[in-house]
């Protein structure tokens, strides 16, 4: 079902009065202590879940007492959060993840009684994640073992132990996944229940503002009527279909962090004066610190607002497109904050620049909810099976339509992220062929080059307004046709390169054959539309500076 979420301007307002208390309660003081300190801030949480702000409303449906934002909505908050603070961001990823298997899976009688106490401000956690199964939930050692009364089930016996649970020890309200006798399912737990004892707040490499803890569950009696949905054997489920949006969430995060990262240091190459002008205006640093950071975040960010977009128009089966959001979005915060550090030299690694916290943080975006490994298994693994159904039309059409769309527009690199398109489908025919996808390493290369080819075909779309009327660059919005010309040319290198890489290190093709294989990936012609490379380079950096300048 299509969701509507929230109009322009109340979404506005929450955006304006989250960046008001951020402004007000989170200054970069604040958060350096907090991180510091490896502490929870408890008191700023359940502000921003007071009736003043009631930030988490965002993710409840309206007739559970919230405001039933969007996927677009969500993308929204989440990258803003992100830009201020990522450990605080992630407690409230925690209270979304928690509260979904109650929308998705309860009964009318279980959303009315758990929604309203979440609506009134409760802290909650998703208590899945455990020692051993990592991300393969149906590998779960949590066991769920009736309580019987006679013939009557009267509740449950939870025992096991659960890891890296955000909100682990602050939480009131947790949703566990357990194995029944008739499979995962999800329970129900209320904080302080006996038996059910989080551990000690985990000292973490970064995100450390965000609770983190292990829970013990021992003996744990459920009462029957916190079985959500009031069948086992449905958690799998339940968990399924929140990735769409978990998922874009955390590719959110990636952006807002790699946003974070680079306004600081486009920041920094102003003020920084070297041989007797700013680093700015110095092509060896921008051209390799700032300009491939900035535009590889804004395709992502064009292909985060695409899939929200189709979310919220009520598509289904979209786990795949959520997938390739979080891969390059979360990879592109990391790069990016990465680089950041770089940019600033010394500087960058004293905390008080604030990259150095930046870039631990925003490292765990590639790890949490599905790593970038996993993310690669899941992309090829569902393009696979539609390159196989279609027999390659899946990316012979997105390539057709690339062609025509650079007949209107010769200006966003339509043509090349097209060539792009062209030679990842001869990659994919080769390597079907030669049964390459039967090792691992290639099914994971072959994920990774389908992204990249996917967010370039979306970028050229979105740079010649065919996108979202939503969408809106936060950098350099001036030379976005300059950007999406930039990241298609390197989309078509990263994949002519990682073909062969493939294809000849697989012993795909003999050295006999590469001439023919590079002829059939288009490789001249990739070659040749590199031509205005540094000239586009030069552009973003001078729109990049610009826009910087304006805003002081």
């Amino acid at each position: 079902m299509a969701s509507q979420g929230l109009d322009q301007d109340t979404l506005d307002m929450l955006l304006d009065t989250l960046q008001r208390f951020s402004d007000r309660q989170m200054p970069p003081e604040k958060l350096l202590e907090l991180d510091a300190k490896n502490e929870f801030p408890k008191p700023l949480i359940e502000e921003m879940l007071g009736p003043d702000i009631g930030l988490h409303l965002l993710f409840i449906p309206e007739e559970q007492e919230g405001l039933g934002g969007g996927a677009y909505d969500v993308y929204r908050v989440s990258e803003a959060m992100a830009r201020t603070d990522l450990g605080i961001a992630t407690a409230f990823l925690a209270i979304f993840l928690g509260t979904d298997p109650i929308v998705v899976g309860g009964t009318e009688a279980q959303k009315q009684k758990w929604m309203s106490k979440i609506a009134e401000g409760r802290i909650v956690a998703y208590a899945v994640t455990e020692p051993l199964a990592g991300s393969e939930l149906s590998n779960i050692k949590t066991r769920a073992e009736r309580v019987m009364e006679g013939d009557r089930i009267t509740g449950y016996k939870l025992n096991g132990a659960k890891q890296f649970i955000t909100n682990g020890s602050v939480a009131s309200i947790y949703t566990v996944l357990a194995m029944a006798p008739d499979g995962p399912t999800f329970f129900v737990v209320e904080g302080g229940t006996e038996g059910f004892e989080p551990g000690k707040h985990e000292d973490k490499h970064g995100i450390r503002s965000s609770d983190t803890s292990p829970i013990s569950i021992e003996d744990v009696f459920v009462p029957v009527e916190n079985l959500l949905g009031d069948v086992e054997g449905k958690g799998l489920i339940h968990a399924q279909s929140v990735f769409g949006f978990t998922r874009l969430m955390v590719a959110a995060f990636g952006l807002g962090g790699g946003d974070a990262a680079m306004k600081r240091a486009i920041r920094y190459s102003r003020e920084r004066i070297q041989a007797g002008s700013p680093l700015c205006e110095k092509p060896g640093y921008t051209h390799k610190l700032i300009v491939p950071h900035v535009t590889t975040l804004e395709a992502c960010r064009a292909y985060t607002v695409e899939t929200a977009r189709r979310l919220d128009a009520g598509e289904p089966e979209l786990q795949t497109e959520g997938a390739i959001a979080k891969l390059l979005a979360t990879e592109a915060g990391n790069a990016a904050a990465d680089a950041a550090v770089q940019a600033h030299g010394g500087y960058g690694y004293i905390r008080e620049y604030q990259v150095e916290k930046i870039r631990r943080d925003v490292r765990i975006t590639t790890i949490y909810e599905g790593t970038s490994e996993i993310m690669e298994w899941t992309i090829s693994r569902d393009r696979w099976r539609t390159h196989l159904q279609q027999k390659g039309e899946f990316y012979r059409q997105m390539a057709s339509r690339l062609e025509t769309l650079h007949r209107e527009d010769d200006a966003v690199g339509a043509s090349v992220a097209a060539l792009a398109l062209r030679a990842l489908l001869e990659t994919v025919e080769r390597a079907r062929a030669a049964r390459l996808t039967r090792h691992q390493h290639h099914l994971f290369r072959l994920g990774e080059l389908m992204a990249k080819a996917e967010v370039a075909a979306n970028f050229s779309l979105y740079a010649a307004g065919k996108g979202s009327e939503r969408y809106a660059a936060y950098f350099a919005p001036k030379a976005l046709k300059a950007m999406a010309r930039v990241y298609a040319r390197e989309t078509a290198l990263t994949i002519a390169e990682g073909s062969i890489r493939m294809l000849r290190g697989g012993d795909a093709v003999s050295p006999v054959e590469m001439p023919q294989l590079e002829r059939d990936l288009g490789l001249t012609a990739i070659n040749s539309a590199m031509g205005g490379q540094v000239a586009d380079l030069d552009e973003v950096a001078r729109a990049i500076n610009e826009q910087d300048a304006e805003a002081e």
